[in-house]
């Protein structure tokens, strides 16, 4: 089992940032993610930590679908892979349509058929085939004008890998068909078959098999031995997620929860983040559902924990490590790193 974290940025701390990657590195963490909102981008932070690592592979984590060009895609792909040595993983996700039509004035539209072809198109300009493509969404060239079927200047890079963070059951099955890894979130190891089952089955359908995969999920890593010190400080953040991380109509990470056995947790919960009485919708997080979904307590615990995951199918465990500060955050991920190390030595 591998690790990966979070770039971590703290309130634009960049420099604090960069020293936590270069150290997480040093540390043996397999690949550090940048996400991207409605703040800063997902990719320019990757170029810059290109140059300041030699090993950690670098992820967009996740750069939002359909905000860009597939070409484009295609592009920064491929230049992040030259100017890290092959280091760069492209994760894309769908977003939601409160940002994809809130932020960028793009409307939601056919977002997993969006998905597969930009998929198609970046795999085929990465690899040096001349750009031709017609799909539902996209057609290159664009017909009726002056366009034409270019190939790419720069070097081939075929083997770009491309990481999806889904949720839904159709999407995930995509992610088996397509992809070369999934970003869990909304992940509990107990509750593994709501994803696994389909990310297995579009496997078998593309001829491969769920352990061809990298599956990524976890959560927060804490460690004391007074779990009623760590739990409550953990539940605003999953009632935010259930609440609002979406419309009432579409809250992908509600649903996953929902799809795991917390539907009435589920519902109650979004009823009172939409009505403003979010200290309510927290104090309705149970605390098994906290436990579930991070790896928190004594050193005994956070290793029962990294093997439930290791059990469940988890390739890499995606992580935030808890800490006031840069060097409690450090320390938290040392010990997380030997604790992994030993549980792969069993």
């Amino acid at each position: 089992m591998k690790i990966s974290i979070a770039l971590g940025l703290v309130r634009e701390k960049w420099d604090e940032a960069t020293t936590y990657v270069v150290e997480a590195e040093r540390l043996g963490v397999d690949s550090i993610w940048s996400a991207e909102a409605w703040g800063y981008d997902a990719v320019t932070p990757l170029a810059y930590l290109a140059a300041k690592t030699s090993r950690i592979r670098l992820g967009s984590g996740i750069m939002q679908a359909g905000t860009r060009t597939p070409a484009l895609v295609a592009m920064t792909a491929m230049s992040l892979s030259s100017l890290s040595g092959d280091r760069f993983l492209l994760g894309l996700g769908v977003s939601g349509p409160q940002v994809i039509e809130g932020w960028h004035g793009i409307r939601f539209e056919r977002p997993l058929q969006r998905m597969r072809e930009i998929i198609e198109i970046v795999r085929l300009a990465a690899s040096g085939e001349r750009l031709r493509y017609k799909g539902k969404v996209y057609e290159l060239p664009l017909p009726g004008g002056e366009g034409k079927a270019l190939r790419s200047g720069a070097q081939p890079m075929p083997h770009v890998p491309i990481y999806l963070a889904t949720l839904g059951p159709k999407s995930l099955e995509m992610t088996g068909e397509l992809a070369d890894g999934w970003l869990g979130t909304s992940f509990m190891p107990e509750h593994a078959d709501v994803f696994f089952d389909h990310i297995g089955a579009g496997a078998r359908r593309a001829g491969r098999s769920l352990t061809e995969i990298d599956l990524q999920a976890g959560g927060v890593v804490a460690f004391s031995d007074d779990l009623d010190q760590l739990i409550p400080r953990r539940k605003p953040g999953l009632a935010f997620t259930l609440g609002a991380m979406g419309s009432r109509a579409h809250n992908f990470y509600n649903a996953a929860f929902r799809r795991a056995g917390y539907e009435e947790i589920g519902i109650e919960v979004q009823d009172l983040w939409l009505d403003g009485r979010r200290e309510e919708a927290a104090a309705r997080i149970p605390d098994e559902m906290v436990l579930k979904t991070n790896l928190l307590g004594t050193e005994a615990m956070v290793k029962d924990r990294i093997r439930a995951y290791r059990d469940a199918g988890v390739n890499t465990l995606r992580v935030e490590p808890e800490g006031e500060g840069l060097r409690e955050r450090l320390i938290t991920l040392g010990r997380l790193a030997e604790l992994v190390s030993a549980v792969n030595g069993e």
